[in-house]
């Protein structure tokens, strides 16, 4: 982190923390600029949520603390674009094409939100704080929650839901790495990880609590985590309670990609289709 970044998170962290009586920290619009600097630091890209660190996700929890504080110190304005007509304390996202992002009528961002270049965006949604990597496409009614972090190339599908995570600040967000395939109408939500090169069958829902299977072995490998080129379908794993027995949500790891089949699209529809899933 550099010194500048450094001493921004600071007072970040300052204004959080007497959050409930700023004005004895500073002038409101003091406590404004400051916030409006780091949120123009992850809209730029110059700064994010979290990272990858070591394997782990680490969170900079002053990024998060910024969004909060710029909620709380913000007004609700009249938004116009063309015929359409919004009320928000949050403005849109600006000058796709100076950053090479491919932006579809009917897809919006917020500022705060990084879209790197080549990244396209179909009608779709990113909210504030959230991050998509080179190359990666948004589709049709997607959304990406606030803070996500979305890795390189990846493709989420019609009508995905990547959900937001902003409180409490340490929370860790949903996290996708680069090279993942997330099939239409899935679900990730909650701080759930999808790992390098893991590719989801139409209508996963993944959440922390969520348990991961080997269809295989009927071994549980985690919660919340897909494993690196795994492929996953929705699954049902049967739990006894005292009203009778219930089908509980899995996600259900069917096999693993060999390296070099991360981007052989109809070989993961084959596979999908041999256990009757879909992308």
């Amino acid at each position: 982190m550099t010194e500048a970044m450094t001493d921004l998170s600071q007072e970040i962290t300052r204004l959080w923390d007497g959050r409930d009586h700023l004005d004895e920290i500073m002038t409101r619009s003091e406590a404004t600029g400051v916030v409006t600097e780091a949120i123009d630091r992850l809209d730029r890209g110059e700064a994010r949520v979290a990272e990858i660190v070591n394997g782990e996700v680490v969170v900079h929890e002053w990024a998060k603390q910024a969004i909060l504080l710029y909620f709380k110190l913000a007004e609700m304005e009249t938004i116009e674009l063309g015929p359409f007509e919004y009320a928000d304390k949050i403005p849109l996202k600006h000058g796709y094409q100076a950053a090479g992002v491919r932006v579809v009528p009917g897809a919006s961002a917020r500022w705060g939100a990084y879209l790197a270049p080549s990244v396209i965006m179909m009608p779709s949604y990113v909210n504030i704080g959230a991050r998509v990597e080179e190359g990666s496409m948004v589709d049709t009614w997607a959304t990406v929650g606030s803070c996500a972090q979305i890795g390189k190339r990846v493709h989420l599908s019609g009508g995905v839901g990547i959900g937001g995570v902003l409180e409490p600040p340490n929370a860790a967000p949903v996290v996708v790495e680069d090279d993942v395939f997330i099939g239409s109408r899935c679900m990730i939500v909650d701080g759930a990880r999808v790992r390098r090169g893991a590719k989801l069958g139409a209508g996963v829902i993944l959440a922390a609590s969520t348990p991961v299977i080997e269809a295989e072995t009927g071994a549980e490998v985690g919660r919340g985590d897909v494993p690196e080129r795994a492929v996953v379908v929705q699954g049902v794993r049967t739990k006894a309670f005292s009203g009778g027995e219930f089908g509980l949500p899995c996600a259900l790891i069917l096999r693993y990609l060999e390296e070099g089949q991360d981007h052989d699209r109809l070989k993961l529809n084959e596979i999908l289709r041999e256990h009757g899933g879909s992308a």
